[in-house]
């Protein structure tokens, strides 16, 4: 603990935003880093606690709340204090492949669970991640370290997500000779082509990619296992394959009216619209253009979110964002006590923006879809009705309907499990939920020498709960490769 009175002496400092008004001129990141003095006293808040809940990884009522990689928190916090982030770093990848991605995306379930914000304000963590590493490739600290023994044997991962990634890293660094087999145009998975720009550069993909390449791993884009590339080959190919595709089904509405033209799918929206940018600056028009159209989003979650920052970048006339539960409280309720992770209201920086150009919150709560009227075979305005839940049950609220006009409708209501085609190449079983099924808390699937991991084995979750994934099956591939198993 390097202060022990840090926590009473210093407020909670994080690092500040570019005003929204100024940050929509672009796809940029927008976030201000503190310099390294504030950044010493954040982490002299932390009170290394004997029972540091930060790095628990827990589910309490069905959440997770701490870290799900069990990130040595305490220790690296100490170690910026004292500014030896030399240390800090290597603390830090102990536990995390990919400290770049969680200190941009990532929710902060450390901060939920820290015990500052109990009576007060949490540490500030997930900034102090992001400065690590960050200083880290500043001061030439990250570099390619090939394995220096090979173990002969081969594993092809597919899919390049945060779980593939992580998985391929870990079997990369203990010998083996791993394959990445990604079906778009670039690395990266959910990170490149699910989360804007503004929120993840591309470049910071790009940057550890760059690395694992030469640290050995052979990266092979457009192919797409399971139609361009034949299962079966790599089956015998390969001592061991790991399924990281995610689970990107979207989940649809279905409504009257919903078959006209200007709806789409919030993973096709933000994938078109980032492709686009990287490709051409947007100048190759392909991709779904907002501007000047009034936008009605189907989900108030952070996919829902990323879409509403994406439309008032492009010039949206309008964007309201439809959410079917009702608004949640602004402080903790006595069936939501710390450390679980709080169910609070939310203003995350799409709706911050929004406020700004538009001058209200763009989310409506209690209220779906209940019809689309078209136009010529376009959307021209959508039926609205308020919902509540009774015993457990979705419920219409009578003579509640409203008109919204609309141009454009995005659905952002979640996935509904993987895409099916790759594991039946693979004859992998599924569950009702449409994920991959393997034993509890076991990879293994139930073709020999297959395993799954990530979204596509858990439901769509969280880019840290995917990488924790990717480093447990790992493990286990390891364990079967080699009948033991080294890996932390």
């Amino acid at each position: 603990m390097g202060k022990p009175t840090g926590f009473t002496e210093y407020k909670r400092m994080a690092k500040k935003r570019i005003e929204p008004l100024e940050r929509i001129k672009n796809f940029n990141e927008f976030y201000i880093p503190l310099n390294e003095e504030t950044r010493k006293e954040q982490a002299a808040r932390c009170m290394n606690c004997g029972v540091p809940f930060c790095q628990s990884g827990m589910i309490l009522n069905g959440m997770a709340t701490g870290c799900p990689l069990n990130n040595l928190i305490p220790e690296w916090n100490d170690a910026v204090y004292k500014g030896n982030l030399e240390n800090a770093l290597s603390r830090l990848l102990k536990t995390n492949n990919f400290p770049e991605f969680t200190g941009r995306v990532c929710p902060a379930l450390c901060e939920a669970a820290c015990v500052n914000g109990r009576d007060g304000e949490s540490v500030t963590v997930h900034d102090n991640e992001l400065y690590i590493i960050e200083n880290g490739y500043k001061n030439g600290l990250i570099k390619p370290n090939p394995p220096k023994v090979r173990s002969g044997k081969k594993v092809a991962v597919i899919g390049s997500g945060p779980s593939g990634l992580a998985a391929a890293d870990c079997l990369n660094k203990r010998g083996h000779h791993v394959t990445v087999f990604e079906k778009s145009d670039r690395i990266g998975g959910l990170l490149m082509y699910g989360i804007p720009n503004m929120k993840l550069d591309k470049s910071v993909i790009d940057r550890k990619v760059d690395i694992m390449r030469e640290e050995g791993i052979t990266f092979n884009v457009n192919s797409d296992v399971g139609n361009s590339v034949n299962a079966e080959k790599i089956l015998n190919e390969f001592d061991a394959v790991i399924l990281c595709c995610g689970a990107n089904e979207p989940r649809d509405i279905n409504v009257k009216g919903r078959d006209c033209e200007g709806i789409y799918f919030a993973v096709d929206f933000l994938t078109a619209n980032t492709k686009s940018l990287l490709n051409s600056g947007f100048s190759d028009k392909k991709y779904y253009n907002p501007k000047g159209k009034k936008v009605v989003i189907v989900g108030g979650g952070d996919t829902g979110n990323d879409c509403l920052g994406t439309c008032i970048r492009h010039g949206a006339a309008s964007v309201l964002q439809l959410e079917m539960m009702p608004k949640p409280p602004t402080e903790r309720t006595e069936n939501n006590l710390w450390p679980e992770f709080p169910r609070i209201l939310k203003t995350d920086y799409g709706q911050e923006e929004a406020i700004s150009v538009f001058g209200a919150d763009p989310r409506i709560y209690k209220t779906t879809v209940k019809e689309i009227i078209s136009e010529k075979g376009k959307i021209k305005k959508i039926k609205t009705i308020e919902v509540e839940f009774k015993n457990g049950k979705l419920t219409e609220i009578e003579n509640s309907e409203k008109m919204i006009e609309a141009d454009m409708m995005i659905i952002a209501a979640g996935f509904v499990g993987t895409k099916k085609y790759l594991p039946e190449a693979f004859g992998v079983e599924l569950t009702p939920r449409s994920i991959v099924k393997t034993d509890e808390s076991a990879f293994a699937t139930n073709v020999k020498k297959v395993f799954a991991a990530g979204d596509m084995h858990i439901g769509q979750s969280l880019v840290v709960r995917a990488i924790n994934e990717g480093r447990k099956c790992a493990k286990e591939v390891d364990v079967f490769l080699m009948g033991y198993t080294n890996m932390i």
